[in-house]
C-alpha cells in the first residue's frame, strides 16, 4: 500500500511542476491594442497622481510617503501606456533621515509642472512644510530639496506662473481638532 501512496504522490508532484513550467503570468495591462482601453489604467498604489504635458509626452508624479525612492516619474505618450523613468527623490529629505520609517508622513499629493525649459515638483510634507525640487531633464537628475515654505499641516500645492513672472502656491492646510 505505501508503495502505491509514494507512487501516486510522485506522480502528482510531477504533474505540479509540469503545470507550473506552462504557467505564463498575466500582468496587467490596459491598452487592449485596439484604440480602447479598460480601468484602472495604473493597476498599481499611485496615491494623489498629479500629470504635466510637455509637447506630445505626458510625465506623472505622485505621493510616495515615506517610501523610497520617492516622487518616481512616469512617462506615457497616449495616457494609458506608462512607464517608469526615474524618481527625484533617491534618498530621504533632509532633516529626516531614512534611520526609522515614517509611515503616512514625508511626500503628499506632488505637483509637477514645467516652466521656462525646467521641471517642477512641489510637495507637502504636514510635518515640515512645502519643498520643491527641480530639473532640466524629467530623468534627472533632481535638485536637492528645497523646504519653499514651512510650517504644519501644509499639503496639496500647486504653483502657477502668471504671465508676469510671478509665482503663486496654491495649498491646503491640514488642522487637527482634539476630540
Amino acid at each position: 500500500m505505501k508503495k502505491y501512496v509514494i507512487a501516486f504522490c510522485l506522480l502528482g508532484m510531477s504533474g505540479g511542476f509540469v503545470s507550473a513550467q506552462d504557467y505564463v503570468s498575466k500582468v496587467w495591462v490596459s491598452d487592449q491594442g485596439d484604440g480602447t482601453y479598460k480601468n484602472p489604467v495604473l493597476y498599481a498604489d499611485y496615491s494623489d497622481p498629479d500629470a504635466c504635458r510637455v509637447g506630445d509626452d505626458y510625465y506623472l508624479t505622485s505621493s510616495s510617503f515615506g517610501c523610497l525612492p520617492g516622487l518616481q516619474i512616469l512617462h506615457s505618450k497616449d495616457l494609458v501606456n506608462w512607464s517608469i523613468i526615474g524618481a527625484a527623490l533617491p534618498y530621504a529629505v533632509p532633516p529626516i533621515s531614512d534611520h526609522s520609517p515614517q509611515h503616512g508622513n514625508r511626500v503628499w499629493a506632488p505637483s509637477i509642472r514645467y516652466h521656462n525649459g525646467e521641471f517642477y515638483i512641489f510637495w507637502g510634507d504636514p510635518d515640515q512644510g512645502v519643498y520643491m525640487v527641480k530639473s532640466s531633464k524629467v530623468e534627472g537628475p533632481w535638485s536637492e530639496p528645497v523646504l519653499v515654505k514651512s510650517g504644519k499641516g501644509i499639503i496639496d500645492t500647486t504653483p502657477l506662473w502668471d504671465d508676469d513672472g510671478r509665482v503663486y502656491m496654491y495649498m491646503l492646510m491640514q488642522v487637527v481638532v482634539p476630540v
